[in-house]
């Protein structure tokens, strides 16, 4: 198999399920009306409701989506091989993928920019309502600790990074203020915002800059006898490090001004910059592989085994810390590639951000399906970047050696700087940049997740606790809830289950978004069989994930404290989000069957 194959597989996979499959849906079911006055334009107040231009909202929707989930999750899933992974990414994005993320946009579009709690009041049930307003709170929650600890503890703590991320957010603000108070045309903000993010990404990776943020570190180098050097970090509390919450705390903070300021101040416009510094790496790493065409390496197995259990497949006796067998294909693989062919966090971005910025009806297939067919693109790099970019130069063996050492994150930035080098970008910047990439990737969306989570706590509490209407309260709720999360370590045993969550979200849109189509008269059965595969998928993922977290805690004896009480919360959010998930569908099945006696349905 050679890479660009792969390529040629992805780009048929997204001529034919945009232009043939999605369009027609588009045009023969959904039937978008450009006369009819969006909710942008019927409600705009300038915060949360405020018309965009298609391409400023393309980059914002995929910036704001695609997140670190594509990017580790076809990583960590080449365990069970790259040929499985491969599959999921193009079938779940082909058949539903892009398809919750368009119902999304259009459900909200159609019902004036209602959330999903208050849709699901309508269409579900009135206890539905708030089932579902903590199902998102406590599944948002789980993404800020699976995000915040990538973010804060591994890849700000380098310090060619932090820099350029500053930077890349200051020229989003700029960007931000030419488009919207000085009126300034798009193609001439665009260039002079991105020549700007590059310049200060580049800044970052200057020696003297990387020493400065080394010293706001505290870092202390050692040098043993056999001349090695080692790097070592004052401990703040527990095992979080002087730089771990340093960073941290960097990161919330930047996470309160996106949950607080108007969306045209902060989330759009940095989220536009940052789409162009993602989707020009996509770009040289495309042209890279091109240039370079490398074969798979003949030591990468297309399958390894059914329990994604690497020591299985490769030697580990060099390896200290052992990397744990992942759990069976089903459903396990389904939930660790969530962004790249779908996820449940989409769902939110285009019903509650996306729908509330659309100009005309028709803008919505080409900025919600054309960025969820990007977004498949770039799991697809990602994938690659292992397989090739890390597989040719370090083997099978290296990426074993990687993963053990819980360098996720490493292999993307060392595969696309290799990708890079082929159209002659110096390693030098291209391994900064890429993990500036994968900073922007994580951090734009966080500071959207704690912006719904304010609003999930004032629709869920504020009738009960007025504080909550507040939107510094909330806020700060919010972030403080996170941090406890991501300093207690938890973040090492969520992946999965912040994958469950993300999908059975997934599964929760597609029913909104179902019920809503019987209602309308409107053929269905393309949103139904998509949600019964992720329900009962992801269903069994979070009861295996809960198992296997508490079982942990009661046969181990000598765990450490903080994964005893990471394991606690982890299993228990996991039975809750079950058991709140089968309610909803109760519920929907009654109101699926009283709509079927109620109103002329097509079924196909």
């Amino acid at each position: 198999m050679n890479a660009v194959y792969t390529l040629i597989i992805g780009f048929a996979a997204i001529y034919l399920g945009y232009s043939f499959y999605a369009k027609n849906i588009h045009k023969n079911i959904m039937k978008p009306d450009d006369k009819k006055a969006t909710p942008a334009k019927m409600y705009m107040d300038g915060v949360d409701f405020s018309p965009a231009n298609r391409n400023v909202l393309f980059g914002y929707q995929f910036k704001s989506i695609a997140a670190l989930g594509p990017i580790t999750g076809p990583i960590v899933a080449v365990q069970w091989g790259w040929l499985p992974a491969l599959i999921w990414i193009i079938v779940g994005t082909f058949f539903i993928g892009w398809v919750q993320d368009y119902t999304s946009i259009m459900l909200g579009v159609r019902e004036e920019g209602q959330s999903f709690g208050a849709l699901s009041y309508r269409f579900i049930s009135p206890r539905s309502r708030s089932i579902l307003l903590t199902f998102i709170y406590f599944y948002l929650l789980l993404i800020m600790a699976a995000f915040g600890k990538i973010v804060g503890y591994d890849l700000m703590t380098n310090p060619a990074v932090p820099l350029g991320v500053l930077l890349v957010i200051s020229i989003g603000l700029l960007a931000g203020q030419m488009t919207y108070k000085w009126k300034m045309d798009i193609i001439m903000t665009s260039i002079v915002t991105v020549v700007l993010a590059f310049v200060g990404i580049w800044l970052g990776t200057l020696p003297a800059v990387q020493s400065l943020f080394s010293s706001i570190n505290g870092a202390v180098v050692s040098t043993a006898a056999d001349g090695t050097k080692t790097t070592t970090y004052a401990l703040v509390f527990g095992s979080v490090t002087r730089p771990q919450f340093i960073w941290s705390l960097v990161t919330l903070i930047i996470c309160y001004f996106g949950a607080v300021l108007p969306i045209w101040r902060w989330a759009q416009p940095i989220n536009y910059v940052a789409f162009w510094i993602v989707f020009l790496g996509i770009l040289a790493g495309t042209i890279g592989l091109l240039i370079w065409h490398p074969a798979f390496p003949s030591d990468f197995p297309a399958f390894t085994n059914w329990s994604g259990n690497l020591c299985a497949a490769a030697d580990c006796s060099g390896i200290e810390t052992k990397p744990p067998a992942l759990g069976f294909l089903w459903p396990i693989l389904f939930v660790t590639i969530a962004c790249g062919a779908v996820s449940g966090w989409h769902s939110l971005v285009s019903s509650s951000g996306t729908a509330r910025q659309l100009e005309k009806e028709s803008d919505s297939l080409y900025v919600g399906g054309g960025a969820m067919f990007l977004e498949m693109f770039l799991a697809i790099l990602s994938l690659l970047t292992a397989v090739v970019g890390v597989g040719v130069t370090k083997g099978f063996a290296g990426y074993v050696n990687m993963i053990a050492a819980g360098k996720n994150a490493g292999v993307f930035a060392v595969g696309l700087s290799e990708m890079m080098a082929k159209i002659g970008v110096p390693t030098s910047f291209g391994l900064p940049y890429g993990s500036v990439f994968l900073t922007l990737m994580g951090l734009t969306i966080m500071y959207l997740v704690v912006r719904f989570m304010r609003v999930a706590s004032a629709e869920f509490l504020g009738d009960k606790v007025s504080l909550f209407k507040n939107t510094t309260f909330g806020t700060l709720v919010a972030l403080l809830i996170s941090a406890l999360l991501i300093y207690t370590g938890f973040w090492a045993r969520i992946w999965v289950l912040f994958g469950g969550a993300n999908q059975l979200m997934a599964s929760l849109a597609l029913l909104l978004a179902t019920l809503w189509l019987m209602t309308n008269g409107k053929k269905y059965m393309w949103t139904f069989i998509p949600f019964i595969f992720m329900f009962v998928t992801t269903i069994a993922a979070l009861l295996m994930t809960a198992y296997n977290l508490l079982k942990q805690v009661l046969t181990t004896p000598d765990l450490p404290i903080d994964k005893v009480i990471g394991n606690w919360l982890a299993g228990f959010i996991a039975i809750y989000l079950v058991i709140a998930a089968v309610i909803l569908a109760w519920d929907a099945i009654k109101a699926l069957m009283r709509l079927r006696t109620q109103v002329p349905v097509k079924a196909n």
